[in-house]
Formats: structure tokens, C-alpha cells, sequence
């Protein structure tokens, strides 16, 4: 049997947590050689390094150094960049996961030089193309050789655009095999550690500070996290998340790890004094993986606009409350915790938040094949199919 060569493309932070499984799996076969293919799409040299470190990945073979730019600048970018990599490296596969700029422009490089391609977290659909995510999610899926589902709904969004059966796999959920791996480990991250941290509170050692920290250490706090362009790229948007973090923070601690691209906006509108008037809040930097497992394994509730984060507050029954008019992932509403709010609106999510920390959450069951072995069935059904070529 050939020693196959699989080329994984990374290109933000999401696609780390997916690719560490699978390239774990590749190198347990013994039949598989992994090289992973670093764009560099959005780049934090500090934050970046802290994945991959603590997710034990191994230094990127290639560096794209594509860094930021529109997304058609990024994608021309990433297409240049990969070209050469490709004619060198001449792999059986290149894999590209998510639906990020790097998602599409690799799989548009690979199949024009004619390789072959493998989508991970295919199939997902939001319904809502003004989204980039959602026209990168559609193009890859429709160049695409095998596609690796992640939930029930993705079969039937691939059979709905006559994508062929015989392509198409559902595996379960890499985001998952990762949250699996690495709990035991998160739950013994020191949360005092995480929240000391705290920006606004650096240098404060009043009364008020210390209450809003040993509620947030006795599990009594709030976790928000928003960067999606929709909801903090205008005043209004932000200033509603600014006032439903204001009402969350008359019940709970309330701990916001702050988006880059959310932070500079809240400068950029005018509304730091209204964020730094925010009673019982830890305003925290970016967090590392496992930190962020540990809070949000540790909060009573999670306000976010993220998509992988609805997954894995599924996956650990933790309420989460969506700030998004549709999901790509609609087991984490059918199945699991998480709730969808189509707008700002402070008074609903007031009112849903109170429904949670009043005891009356939804009830969830764990979503079919989400058991932390996704990577392993991928790297069967990819050895098979490729040892026929």
C-alpha cells in the first residue's frame, strides 16, 4: 500500500480546532503523510502560536503570508500563493475545512490543477448569501470530491443541489473530536488565572471588582462573545450588544473575551465609555483554546453570534443564545441548547436570559456521531477511496 500524500489547509483559528484531529488520525494510520498549509488568512502571531501549541500541532510546512485585504483580494492572494506549493508538493488530496476565504481559494487551485479535494464540515447552510461564509460554503461543496458531513441537515442541503450520493459522507464533527481530546485537560485550566486577566480590571481592587470575580469563580456568570461583521460593524448593533451585556450584568458577572474587529469598532463609535460603564464585567483579550473551553464549560449561559461555538455548547449542554437570524447548523436549535434570536433586540434577549437563570433552559440530547471519533472515520473512508486511484 502507497504512503498517501495529504496536503490540510488552515487559514483562521476555527480551521485549527478541525484539522488537529485529522491530522492526528493521519499520522496514527501510519499510511498517511500530513503537511499542513498555513494562509495565514487572519493572523495573530501570539494567539496563532497558542493554538497550535496547545492543540499539538506540528510548525505549518508552508506560510502563505497572505495577512489581510478584502475577501476577493485574500482570495487572489491565496490562489497565487498556493499554486507553486501544489506543483511542488504534487499531493493525492488537498483538504480544506469551514467555509473561510481559504476554504474556497485552495479548492479552486486544486481542482483547476486537477487534485483532488476533500471538504470538511460540508453541506451546512444558512440560507442567507449575503453571508461570505455561506457563498464559499456552496462553491466548495459543488467542486468538491468527498464531502464530510457534519449533521443530518447537510445531507439533504447536498441532495437538494444534486450533489452525487456516492460523495458524500456523514461523519460526525471534527470541532467535536477536539473538545473531546482536550476537556480533561481544560477543566484543570485555573479559571481565577483566566479571569485575573481582566483588562478593565487590571489595576482595581475594590469591593465591586473582587464581588464580580468570585461570582464569575463560583460559576455565577454570563460568557458574550460577538465579532460577526452584521452585528458590530454599525453603531446600532453594537450599542445593542453593549446595553444586552449592561442588563446581563444586573443578574450575572458578565466575562467578554473582545474581538479584535469588535473592540476597534466600539473605539471607532464612540462607545468606550459606555462599555467601561458596564457593572460586574471581566473584559478579557482573545482567549487561547483551552481557556475558552474553560469558560465556557464553566458559564451558566453564552451569548454569541459564533457558529462553531454553537456547536460546542451543544455538545457540553450549555444554554447558548444566538444573536443570528439563521444557522448553518440547525441540530444545535433541533437537538441541542442553543436558541436563535434574529435581531438585537435587548428586551428579548433580556427575557430569554432570564428563562435560563430562572432554571428553564432547553433540554437537549447529543446530536448523532458527535462521539470525538469523526477524524478517525474520515481517514478510513479517505484511505479507502484513495488506495483505489
Amino acid at each position: 500500500m502507497k504512503q498517501i500524500k495529504i496536503l490540510s489547509i488552515v487559514g483562521a483559528r476555527p480551521n485549527f480546532m478541525k484539522v488537529a484531529p485529522l491530522h492526528r488520525a493521519f499520522l496514527a494510520s501510519g499510511k498517511i503523510d500530513s503537511k499542513i498549509i498555513h494562509t495565514e488568512q487572519h493572523y495573530d502571531a501570539k494567539m496563532s502560536d497558542i493554538f497550535f501549541n496547545q492543540l499539538e500541532l506540528p510548525t505549518p510546512h508552508y506560510y502563505l503570508g497572505i495577512g489581510g485585504g478584502t475577501h476577493t483580494e485574500q482570495t487572489a492572494k491565496i490562489m497565487l500563493a498556493f499554486e507553486p506549493v501544489l506543483a511542488k508538493e504534487k499531493p493525492d488530496l488537498v483538504l480544506v475545512v469551514g467555509d473561510v476565504t481559504s476554504t474556497i481559494a485552495c479548492a479552486l487551485v486544486a481542482v483547476k490543477e486537477n487534485f483532488l479535494v476533500a471538504h470538511i464540515e460540508a453541506g451546512l447552510r444558512s440560507g442567507d448569501r449575503k453571508m461570505p461564509e455561506e457563498i464559499n460554503r456552496i462553491l466548495t461543496d459543488s467542486i468538491s470530491n468527498y464531502l464530510f458531513v457534519t449533521e443530518s441537515a447537510g445531507l439533504t442541503n447536498l441532495e437538494k443541489e444534486n450533489i452525487a450520493a456516492d460523495k458524500v459522507f456523514l461523519v460526525g464533527n471534527c470541532m467535536i473530536d477536539t473538545l473531546v481530546h482536550y476537556y480533561e485537560r481544560a477543566k484543570k485550566v485555573d479559571l481565577n488565572d483566566i479571569l485575573r486577566s481582566d483588562e478593565k480590571g487590571k489595576n482595581s481592587a475594590n469591593f465591586a471588582r473582587q464581588s464580580s470575580l468570585n461570582n464569575a469563580l463560583n460559576n455565577k456568570f454570563i460568557l458574550i462573545t460577538m465579532h460577526r461583521p452584521s452585528n458590530v460593524d454599525t453603531f446600532d448593533g453594537l450599542n445593542n450588544i453593549l446595553t444586552i451585556a449592561t442588563d446581563a450584568s444586573k443578574y450575572r458577572t458578565v466575562v467578554f473575551p473582545i474581538h479584535p474587529r469588535t473592540k476597534s469598532n466600539i473605539e471607532k463609535f464612540g462607545l468606550s465609555t459606555k462599555l467601561n460603564a458596564i457593572p460586574n464585567l471581566i473584559l478579557l483579550e482573545p482567549q487561547g483554546y483551552l481557556e475558552f473551553l474553560k469558560l465556557m464549560d464553566s458559564a451558566e449561559l453564552i451569548i454569541t453570534d459564533s457558529g462553531g461555538i454553537q456547536e460546542e455548547t451543544t455538545f457540553l449542554k450549555k444554554p447558548c443564545l444566538t444573536l443570528r437570524a439563521s444557522t448553518e447548523r440547525p441540530v444545535t436549535v433541533e437537538l441541542g441548547t442553543n436558541q436563535l434570536l434574529a435581531d438585537l433586540n435587548p428586551k428579548t434577549v433580556h427575557d430569554k436570559m432570564l428563562e435560563i437563570l430562572e432554571g428553564k433552559a432547553k433540554k437537549s440530547v447529543q446530536p448523532p456521531l458527535w462521539d470525538g471519533k469523526a477524524a478517525e472515520r474520515i481517514c478510513t473512508i479517505l484511505l479507502e477511496k484513495l488506495n483505489k486511484k
